[in-house]
């Protein structure tokens, strides 16, 4: 199976981490920052309710069905054409980058909590970059390619992908025996990282891009437990 039709096999983790986040209008696609894309659903300019659930349930079915990129833009289509959406970019290309966004961060998302497993840590403690193909490949991504570090490394709260938009590159698990066959007898060591002071993110990283996504879907799922117990307990 090809690398790239991974990202079309719904797996719980991925569906949970689109289902479990609260629809938030926004007006820019920086509106939200960061680590709040991992409780709060947004598409830019979608500002009506109506309008950004039915998105939404389109980008679910991507997630959770695995529609096609063909299937998401018809839905597209319909969709603005239903509530009059006057949107930024040519359709082909916005509709592109909501489907791709959504899957590759919910699949990300979802791979962290599978591979950050304590069960699965114990015969896999380390992580792998690897760098996917591109029309235009990011040299920095180029370079990381095969860089496997330990999962607990910090270097992973900045640089676990998607590194930018449209960035196609995955994280996958390893352990010794991975380690050996890339004629290795101890993990790597980080890259040292400098930060672009244009973009305020480190080079190769896209701006707003420097978080882990599967980091910050385990913090909202902490804080939407904390919050839960505060009700139960009449503290919230």
């Amino acid at each position: 199976m090809k690398i790239e039709a991974i990202f079309h096999l719904p797996f719980a983790e991925a569906v949970a981490a689109l289902r479990d986040k609260a629809n938030v209008p926004t007006a820019r696609w920086d509106d939200l920052w960061k680590e709040e894309h991992a409780s709060g659903f947004m598409i830019a300019g979608a500002m009506k309710a109506d309008l950004l659930a039915d998105l939404r349930d389109s980008v679910d079915r991507a997630i959770s069905e695995g529609i096609t990129l063909e299937t998401f833009r018809a839905e597209f289509a319909a969709t603005v054409k239903k509530h009059g959406w006057s949107y930024n970019g040519g359709e082909g290309w916005r509709s592109r980058v909501i489907y791709e966004t959504n899957i590759r961060t919910t699949y990300q998302a979802g791979r962290w909590q599978q591979m950050t497993d304590p069960d699965v840590l114990k015969f896999y403690p380390y992580l792998e970059y690897r760098h996917a193909d591109s029309a235009n490949p990011r040299l920095q991504h180029v370079a990381w390619d095969g860089l496997t570090l330990p999962a607990d490394d910090p270097w992973w709260q900045t640089h676990y992908p998607p590194n930018g938009w449209g960035c196609k590159c995955k994280v996958f698990s390893a352990g010794k025996r991975d380690l050996a066959r890339a004629g290795k007898t101890t993990p790597d060591t980080a890259p040292a990282i400098v930060i672009d002071q244009e973009t305020g993110a480190p080079e190769g990283i896209g701006k707003g891009w420097d978080y882990n996504v599967g980091e910050a879907r385990q913090q909202a799922q902490k804080q939407a437990l904390a919050d839960a117990e505060a009700r139960v307990n009449g503290n919230g």
